[in-house]
């Protein structure tokens, strides 16, 4: 697949440009490997001093200025949906956060190829957060976002310091529940296609994988030693507990499987107190 920037986008530079929110944030726009534009929110985390820097990446969150989390969305969010910006919030109180919409969503360019390309974004995002200063680095990802931070830890290995995969699929092509085959809909026809654009903000590539990329099961052996946890509720409507089960047993002692009563799908599902709990065991298992 081949992706050409399409939407309202900013122009990146090696130092990007940025703005500034009202609540110390700073919004700019990130280059991938193949061109495409990714908008992305980087917030220092809980306690961040901006006095006396002309520029706001100086910023410094005392504390927890070392570690960042990078949040990789689930399928049709970006970086201002309210749940996106609820998990983000959370994770703020145990270090730095960067936010980033996924090609083809939000005001990111491109169009999304559902998880194979994403890994170039979430490549450019990790970048970002070491350029920054961040020693280390953990990967959040929720359902879509879930299987790219498992293939991008695999194909570049040593890059992050732990991984976080939430409400993920194992294999690829799954249309087993009700929900899964309205999204294989979604992707696969014109008329599909058109309602993710104007329904949900969401532009989809119209060819299919050429090459069918690893998938997350064939994935998630490559990862060790980085500490991986892998995240799943025993309602998810998407994907039954087979997925969870088959990723953990792949990992062969090396992941760590937290199957969560009661939870359903992705970062809607993943509560506060949930993602407090994540965010504990990320801060643990990146040393």
């Amino acid at each position: 697949m081949t992706n050409r920037p399409a939407g309202d986008v900013a122009r990146p530079t090696d130092r990007p440009e940025y703005e500034t929110t009202g609540s110390g944030q700073v919004r700019t726009f990130l280059r991938t490997a193949d061109g495409v534009p990714v908008e992305c929110v980087y917030d220092p985390g809980a306690g961040a001093v901006y006095e006396g820097f002309a520029d706001p990446w100086q910023a410094v969150a005392p504390g927890s200025r070392d570690l960042a989390f990078v949040i990789a969305h689930g399928f049709t969010g970006d970086v201002d949906r309210p749940h996106v910006r609820r998990v983000a919030g959370v994770l703020r109180g145990h270090g730095a956060v960067l936010t980033f919409s996924f090609r083809g969503h939000g005001r990111s360019g491109g169009r999304s190829t559902v998880g194979d390309k994403e890994v170039l974004d979430l490549a450019a995002a990790v970048e970002h957060a070491r350029r920054l200063g961040h020693a280390r680095v953990v990967t959040v990802g929720f359902s879509m976002g879930g299987s790219v931070v498992l293939r991008h830890a695999a194909l570049r290995p040593g890059t992050v310091d732990a991984v976080v995969s939430v409400s993920a699929p194992a294999r690829w092509y799954y249309q087993g529940t009700a929900p899964m085959r309205r999204l294989h809909w979604l992707v696969t026809r014109p008329e599909g296609r058109l309602v993710g654009r104007y329904g949900l903000r969401t532009r989809i590539h119209h060819r299919d994988w050429d090459p069918v990329p690893l998938s997350p099961v064939r994935a998630v052996p490559r990862i060790a030693p980085t500490p991986l946890l892998i995240v799943h509720g025993d309602r998810d409507a998407y994907f039954p507990l087979d997925h969870p089960r088959m990723l953990a047993e792949a990992a062969g002692g090396h992941g760590e499987l937290w199957i969560e009563a009661g939870m359903g799908h992705a970062e809607h599902a993943a509560d506060d107190a949930l993602v407090a709990r994540i965010a504990d065991w990320a801060v643990s298992a990146a040393g």
